[in-house]
C-alpha cells in the first residue's frame, strides 16, 4: 500500500498490494531505499511543489526531531538531481508526478546533500573531524569534477585537499561554495544546496560547553554557501532550532524562514489524522486509533491541527500497538534539565501547570541565540516550542504570542521520565520514595535526614552553583508532583489568605495530611541565622493565613514546614496548625 495526500486534493488510498503488508520504514532516512525496498510510504512528494511555488531562494524549515526531515531531503535530492541513473521512477506514482510541469524538473540539476544530524560530540576536535569527513563524503560523490579538465590546478589541489580531510579551517567554511561553482560550470545550471538538522553542532556545542569556537565555523560556513552564491538556484534547510541569523546567517537577507508558527508546509512534516488511520487500518490496528490519538497526536504547525509523531506512530505499529514513550533522546534532556533546574521561579510553576494539562501564555522569541538561553524567559520557551516539547494550542492571533501545553501523553511522560531520573542519580529511588513518603505522613525527622542528603547530592547532578543551592527545591516540587500525583495535587507560588505561599500539598482524600511549605534563603553576606530564618517561615505561613485553602477543602489536618538554606546548609523545622 501507499499512502498518497495533498494539500488541495482530499486524502487517498491507493492499493498497490492488497495480499501483504508493506515493512515499516523504520530507521530508513534514504528515500531511494525505502522505495526501492517497497517499504510503506506516506507521499509527501508536494512539498516540492511547495518549494518551487514559495520562490524564496533559500527556505529554512525547523521542525520536531523525528518529524521526517530527513526523508523530506533525501527525496528532494533524489527529485532534483541530475544523475547517470534515471531515477524518475521513484515518483511515477506519486502525487508531484500528476503535474507535467514537475516531471520537467525531475533530474535537471546538481544537488549537494548534507546532514549535520549526528555531529552531536563532546568536542571541537571530534566535531571538526566529523564535519570534515562529511564534506568530503559529497566531494567524493561528485568525484567526476576531476576526470575532464574542468577545473584549474590549483582547484584540483583544492578537491583533493578535501578529500583528504585537510584540516585547515578556511577550506573547510568555503567548500560548499566551491563545490557549487564547480558543479555549476560543469553542469550548466546552478545548484541545489540541501542542509539537514543545521543546528545539531550548536546544539551540541552548547551543552558542551565549546559555542563560541563552532559557532563563528558555522557562521562563516552558512554564509559563504547561502549569502551571495551566484551558483545557487535553490536552498532549503532543516533542524529543530530557528537560530537567529546574526549567529549563523550573518548578513545573509535571502534565506525565508517558515516555523511551526507559519502556514507554509504545514502538514508536510509529520502525520495527519487521515493518514495515520489508514495505516492503522492496513496493519489491523485501526481500533486503537483512539488511545494513539492521545499518545502521539496534539502537534500543531500554522492552521494545521491534530498532526501526529510519524516515529512514534511507526514503532506503536511495529509493536502491535503497544503504547510506550518512544521519542527518547539522552541529548535533548541533557538540555531540557539544564534550562529547568537553572530557571527562574516562573518557569518552574509553568512547566508544574503545563503537568497538571494546563495552558501557558508566552511570547516566542523570533530565533534562538544559546548563550541567551539562561538570560531569557522567552528563549527558553523557543526551545521548548521548536523542539516539540510543548506545542501550539491556537493559531496565534499575535505574531509569535502563544497559548502553549503539552501535546500529548507521550511527551508527558518523558517530562516525567527525565524528573524521576535526575532524583535517582541523586539519591536512590528507594530513598526518593522514602522522602515522600516520611512527608506525607508527617515524619519529619526522617524527612529531614533524606532531604539533606538530597539538597549534598543534587547540586552537582543538577548542575547548580553551591550558593544557589536552594533552587534544587524547583527540582524537588516537580519530583513530588511526579511522585505524589495519584494522591496529592501539589501546587506551588499561589494565591492563598493573605500570599503567596511556596508550596502546598492538598489530598485528594481530605482525610490525609495537608502541607504547605515556605522556603527562605540567607544570603552570603545577611546575619541571619537559620534558626531564625525558619521560625520566620513558619510564621510567615500563620499570619498570611496560608491554610485557608486547605481549610475551604475540608481537610482538617495540616503541616506546616519552614525551610532555611544558606548555601547547602538547610534547616527544616515543623508544625501542626492547632
Amino acid at each position: 500500500m501507499i499512502l498518497v495526500n495533498s494539500i488541495d486534493a482530499p486524502f487517498e488510498w491507493r492499493s498497490v498490494k492488497n495480499s501483504t503488508q508493506k515493512p515499516l520504514p523504520i530507521g530508513i532516512s534514504d528515500f531511494k531505499k525505502l522505495r526501492d525496498g517497497d517499504y510503506a510510504y506516506v507521499d509527501k512528494t508536494l512539498l516540492i511543489q511547495e518549494i518551487v511555488e514559495k520562490g524564496t531562494e533559500v527556505a529554512l524549515i525547523p521542525r520536531p526531531r523525528r518529524f521526517g526531515k530527513t526523508l523530506n531531503l533525501s527525496m528532494l535530492r533524489y527529485f532534483f538531481e541530475k544523475n547517470e541513473e534515471d531515477t524518475s521512477y521513484l515518483f511515477k506514482d506519486l502525487n508531484i508526478w500528476k503535474n507535467e510541469k514537475y516531471r520537467t524538473m525531475q533530474g535537471e540539476f546538481p544537488v549537494v546533500f548534507i546532514s549535520l544530524k549526528d555531529i552531536k560530540h563532546s568536542s571541537l576536535e571530534k566535531t571538526l573531524g566529523a564535519f570534515r569527513k562529511l564534506v568530503a563524503k559529497e566531494y567524493e560523490h561528485h568525484r567526476y569534477l576531476l576526470e575532464k579538465e574542468l577545473l584549474t590546478e590549483r582547484e584540483k589541489k583544492l578537491f583533493h585537499n578535501v578529500l583528504s580531510e585537510d584540516n585547515d579551517p578556511l577550506l573547510l567554511e568555503e567548500s560548499l561554495l566551491l563545490l557549487s561553482e564547480w558543479l555549476h560550470r560543469y553542469h550548466k545550471k546552478r545548484v541545489i544546496l540541501l542542509v539537514d538538522e543545521y543546528d545539531a553542532p550548536a546544539h551540541a556545542a552548547y551543552i558542551w560547553k565549546y559555542y563560541d569556537q563552532i559557532i563563528e565555523i558555522l557562521r562563516n560556513w552558512m554564509s559563504k554557501s547561502f549569502k551571495d552564491n551566484i551558483h545557487l538556484e535553490r536552498g532549503v534547510l532543516t533542524g529543530i532550532l530557528r537560530i537567529a541569523k546574526e549567529s549563523i546567517f550573518s548578513g545573509a537577507n535571502n534565506i525565508s524562514t517558515f516555523t511551526i508558527l507559519n502556514e507554509p508546509f504545514r502538514n508536510q512534516f509529520g502525520l495527519l489524522e487521515s493518514e495515520v488511520k489508514i495505516l492503522l487500518e492496513n496493519y489491523g490496528l485501526g481500533s486503537k486509533l483512539s488511545e494513539i490519538r492521545q499518545w502521539y497526536d496534539g502537534y500543531r504547525i500554522g492552521s494545521c491541527s491534530g498532526i501526529y509523531n510519524p516515529w512514534s506512530v511507526l514503532k506503536c505499529i511495529a509493536e502491535m500497538g503497544v503504547l510506550s514513550p518512544y521519542w527518547v533522546n539522552t541529548s535533548d534532556n541533557v538540555l531540557m534539565k539544564h534550562l529547568i533546574t537553572r530557571g527562574t521561579d516562573d518557569l518552574k510553576v509553568d512547566i508544574e501547570e503545563l503537568l497538571r494539562g494546563g495552558i501557558v501564555e508566552k511570547t516566542i522569541e523570533e530565533g534562538v541565540i544559546f548563550p541567551d538561553l539562561e538570560k531569557s524567559p522567552n528563549a527558553i520557551w523557543s526551545v521548548l516550542l521548536y523542539s516539540g516539547y510543548v506545542t501550539i494550542d491556537a493559531t496565534p492571533s499575535q505574531r509569535a504570542h502563544c497559548r502553549l501545553r503539552i501535546p500529548n501523553i507521550e511527551v508527558r511522560d518523558l517530562y516525567r521520565t527525565m524528573i524521576l531520573d535526575w532524583f535517582k542519580k541523586s539519591i536512590h529511588e528507594y530513598k526518593y520514595d522514602m522522602l515522600l513518603s516520611s512527608l506525607t505522613q508527617g515524619d519529619i525527622n526522617t524527612f529531614s535526614q533524606l532531604f539533606k542528603e538530597f539538597m549534598i547530592s543534587s547540586v552537582s547532578v543538577f548542575d547548580v552553583p553551591a550558593e544557589e543551592s536552594e533552587k534544587i527545591y524547583h527540582a524537588f516540587v516537580l519530583g513530588m508532583l511526579i511522585g505524589l500525583k495519584d494522591r496529592y495535587e501539589v501546587k506551588s507560588n499561589r494565591e492563598s489568605g493573605l500570599g503567596r505561599y511556596d508550596v502546598m500539598l492538598i489530598p485528594k482524600d481530605e482525610n490525609d495530611l495537608g502541607i504547605i511549605m515556605e522556603f527562605k534563603k540567607i544570603g552570603r553576606f545577611e546575619e541571619v541565622d537559620l534558626e531564625s530564618a525558619v521560625l520566620s517561615a513558619l510564621q510567615q505561613i500563620e499570619d498570611r493565613q496560608y491554610a485557608q485553602e486547605l481549610l475551604n477543602r475540608g481537610v482538617g489536618r495540616i503541616l506546616y514546614i519552614g525551610f532555611a538554606f544558606k548555601g547547602k546548609q538547610v534547616l527544616i523545622r515543623p508544625k501542626f496548625r492547632t
